[in-house]
């Protein structure tokens, strides 16, 4: 999935479906690529489960799946809540007792 989305012309499409169901011509309208090269990224992310496709009359209409929203961010809590986890444990040490060996020796303690 998140191979799907390196591509920035590939997020944008993707974040016009997010956006709401939307066929080709509407995708398409505003980005510096033609419908053909739309079709081909929504196929992509089709193929990678991020978008689904729905035939209404003569045309396709493109959604988000769900189930791959939930599925990416579930990908990113846990680095978040690995984090956080990380974050608590490092708050609760006990802090540790200065080092001896901070201050370079003078001439009265060596």
């Amino acid at each position: 999935m998140l191979d799907a989305l390196g591509d920035p012309t590939r997020r944008a499409v993707f974040e016009r479906v997010a956006a709401g169901p939307c066929a080709v011509t509407e995708i398409a309208d505003g980005l510096p690529v033609s419908r053909s090269a739309v079709s081909q990224h929504l196929r992509v992310l089709k193929e990678a489960g991020l978008v689904r496709d729905t035939a209404v009359g003569t045309r396709r209409v493109y959604r988000v799946d769900p189930g791959a929203l939930a599925t990416l961010r579930a990908y990113v809590d846990a680095f978040w809540t690995r984090s956080l986890a990380d974050f608590a444990a490092a708050a609760e040490r006990p802090a540790a007792p200065p080092s001896t060996t901070d201050h370079p020796p003078t001439e009265e303690s060596s």
